[in-house]
């Protein structure tokens, strides 16, 4: 399971393309049919999370060479399958910031948040029980 935090132009565009997103937390692992929540980023004007979806294209963008530390990228395509129906962005999770407590509210802010950069993110099955509740 995956989320990404990115630039939104539209929120309720049928297919989401993300170009050379830079991935962690297992991001880089993103595939064709996975799903995936998109969080329009508030550093970019968006609300935070606004849908869920399903990837219909995933490529792994080449390092490029004589640089010695790179980010994996990936550039994906999204199908949008459903809107979310309540707000979460950082003002939601901000005040989740005990990074052991196990909460997915935790995981989500720290993995997002934590760090501003847009990003793909593998999610763990419990913080995407937490994001289906938000459609």
């Amino acid at each position: 399971m995956f989320a990404i935090k990115a630039a939104v132009s539209d929120p309720e565009a049928e297919r989401f393309v993300f170009t050379e997103q830079k991935t962690m937390y297992g991001g880089k692992h993103i595939a064709k049919g996975d799903s995936i929540f998109v969080f329009a980023s508030e550093n970019e004007g968006g609300p935070g999370l606004i849908a869920s979806g399903v990837v219909t294209s995933a490529k792994a963008i080449a390092k490029k060479s004589g640089i010695a530390r790179q980010t994996p990228r990936v550039s994906i395509t999204v199908k949008l399958i459903a809107l979310a129906k309540r707000r979460l962005g950082r003002s939601e999770l901000k005040s989740f910031s005990d990074w052991n407590d196990g909460r997915p509210e935790t995981e989500l802010n720290f993995k997002f948040y934590r760090q501003a950069t847009n990003k793909i993110v593998g999610i763990s099955d419990e913080a995407a029980g937490f994001l289906r509740g938000f459609f």
